[in-house]
């Protein structure tokens, strides 16, 4: 019972393997051209122990010059064909492992930039970059050198198995009391090598995940006086990930040499037996060195096959992690048959009883039964304390999260009936914390629209006065602003998002805090623009600052994920007090 289940365990090991098959199968020709290759190498090297069988039989006279020179011929001739059937497996194999793991990292890339933020809201995103290059990079191995090396060997030990057969069937027979011996170090410490590949690969992830985290926010781990700290805990990591690897290696080199022991211990006995045969006269000695020649390549297969295997290990628990993600389902999808938004589209948006909490926090409600309608050329605004649900409105119009209950509609249409990608494009945001790419100016200006002209894209430029910074930068627009921006100011990255939400042209705007990071002659200037912007389309406007939205045409009012209060802004100061003590700790005086 034992053994099955030790079996079964050493069988599902490599399951995770065939999930890369696909990819694989899609190159049949270069898998025939490298089978071939392989199968040519392996036969010219199995015709060289029976050249070197009648070399030795018919001796080194001068009576059979001509038979040996003959036989030295064909041995060069094996060996040209040998060298130009080696590289063209070596190319071919490599080829496919290349390119494999290159469509790997291209479907899981796509899959990845589907999943909704839900997932990334519980999966470091180091964690998720590391699986995406280092674990396709051991996949690559796998389907490259390492498996050109197993499968190379394994048609060698088949084909000198055979052979050792057809020389010597006795010889053959004791060979084979010693296969339970290599057998039984393969499945028991295959499984364990297979375990701690992945721990190894775990924990190097986590390490690669703290490493990008804390990088990316450099300047506050420095302003913080964090240097050594932080760099005390990535040394702690990385010293937990070499421990785990070097247990691994441990294995390995355990596996290794216990194979290398019993094949080689087994030819040394079968040498001895052999020798006993050759001085009674039952085997000559040209049939024992050939014996053990093809002996020697079967136990130089097995040898190196039982190194591969580890390697072969540590790709299984690769793919597996990488299975993972791809069997990761986006909580948000499109219907089967989702519906068509009219156009030209209206841009009505309405919020019909919806509730919503987050799924990282299902005890906390960031909405509860709110219903309210922004109407198409309008302003809306919405205003209330830290925490009152006002992002998340923004979240659910753009489909990146479902309600519990309730429904969001964008003119009529309840927006889970449509494909997410359709209902993005009619969206335009300006985020609070703005996001910038590495690249040049124009484009994350165009980042929103890539089919922008140039002209389109500076004429958006100009409305956000981005101009105005980015006419002075060395190379203008096309000045690179490193990763994230970090050689911007946040004035200028957010005027870069206004740029970008302007060049959409979208009829539905989303403004969270638009003007947060500008100066006030800057937020005079860019508000005129977005007054512009606001024309003809559904536009909600979150503010902290009363007097950038104390012109809507209406203002929601939030506390606690509830919509306590709607109106203009002097029918609010009368009417609501939360509204009234906001107002009166930005103004002055409240404004009637």
């Amino acid at each position: 019972m034992a053994e099955n289940t030790a079996a079964e365990t050493g069988g599902r090991s490599l399951r995770p393997l065939s999930r890369m098959m696909p990819f694989l199968l899609r190159y049949r020709l270069q898998i025939a051209l490298a089978l071939t290759a392989l199968i040519v190498a392996s036969v010219a090297t199995l015709i060289v122990p029976l050249a070197v069988r009648s070399i030795i039989d018919y001796g080194f006279s001068t009576a059979n010059a001509d038979v040996v020179d003959q036989y030295f011929a064909m041995m060069l001739g094996v060996v040209f064909l040998l060298a130009v059937s080696s590289a063209t497996r070596f190319y071919y194999v490599m080829w496919l492992g290349e390119k494999i793991v290159a469509d790997v990292r291209d479907v899981l890339f796509e899959h990845l930039l589907k999943l909704s933020p839900a997932f990334y809201e519980t999966q470091k995103t180091g964690e998720v970059v590391s699986r995406l290059i280092a674990d396709t990079a051991l996949i690559k191995s796998a389907f490259s050198s390492t498996a050109s090396i197993a499968l190379r060997n394994a048609v060698m030990l088949v084909g000198a198995v055979l052979m050792m057969t057809v020389t010597s069937p006795k010889l053959s027979g004791l060979a084979g009391l010693a296969i339970p011996l290599v057998v039984l170090p393969l499945v028991t410490y295959g499984r364990r090598v297979r375990k701690l590949s992945r721990a190894a690969q775990d924990s190097l992830a986590a390490s690669a995940a703290f490493a990008q985290e804390r990088l990316s926010a450099i300047t506050t781990v420095q302003s913080n006086v964090q240097e050594a700290n932080t760099n005390g805990e990535f040394a702690r990591a990385t010293l937990f990930a070499f421990s785990v690897a070097a247990q691994r290696t441990l294995a390995r080199a355990v596996l290794t040499a216990a194979i290398i022991f019993v094949a080689l211990g087994a030819i040394v006995g079968l040498l001895w037996f052999g020798a006993q045969e050759v001085m009674n006269g039952n085997l000559s000695a040209g049939v024992l060195s050939q014996f053990v020649i093809y002996a020697i390549l079967a136990a130089s297969s097995l040898g190196q096959l039982s190194e591969v295997w580890g390697e072969i290990q540590q790709a299984a628990g690769a793919a597996e992690r990488i299975s993972e993600l791809l069997d990761k389902r986006p909580e948000i999808t499109s219907p089967g048959n989702p519906a068509v938004l009219l156009s030209p589209l209206k841009g009505e948006v309405k919020f019909d009883g919806v509730t919503f909490n987050y799924p990282t926090r299902p005890e906390a409600r960031a909405l509860k039964s709110l219903s309210f309608v922004a109407k198409p050329g309008e302003v809306t605004a919405i205003v209330g304390p830290s925490g009152a649900g006002k992002t998340t409105l923004f979240a659910l119009i753009q489909r990146f999260y479902d309600p519990v209950t309730g429904r969001v509609l964008i003119d009529g249409t309840d927006i889970k009936a449509l494909d997410p990608l359709d209902l993005r494009k009619h969206i335009a945001v300006v985020p609070q914390e703005t996001i910038i790419f590495s690249g040049s100016v124009l484009d994350n200006i165009r980042f929103g629209f890539p089919g922008a002209s140039r002209d389109d894209a500076m004429a958006a430029a100009q409305a956000a006065r981005a101009d105005e910074f980015a006419l002075k930068l060395p190379k203008g627009f096309e000045t690179e602003v490193g990763e994230r921006g970090v050689t911007l100011s946040g004035g200028q990255r957010q005027r870069i998002a206004i740029a970008r939400a302007i060049l959409r042209n979208a009829p539905i705007l989303l403004l969270d805090e638009a003007t947060s990071a500008l100066d006030a002659e800057s937020e005079a200037l860019v508000q005129e623009a977005l007054e512009k912007l606001t024309a003809n389309r559904t536009t909600l406007v979150v503010a902290h600052r009363l007097a950038t939205v104390r012109n809507a045409d209406r203002i929601l009012v939030f506390d606690g994920g509830k919509l306590v209060a709607q109106g203009t802004h002097s029918q609010l100061v009368k009417a609501n007090a939360l509204y009234a003590k906001l107002a009166k700790l930005q103004f002055s005086a409240p404004s009637t």
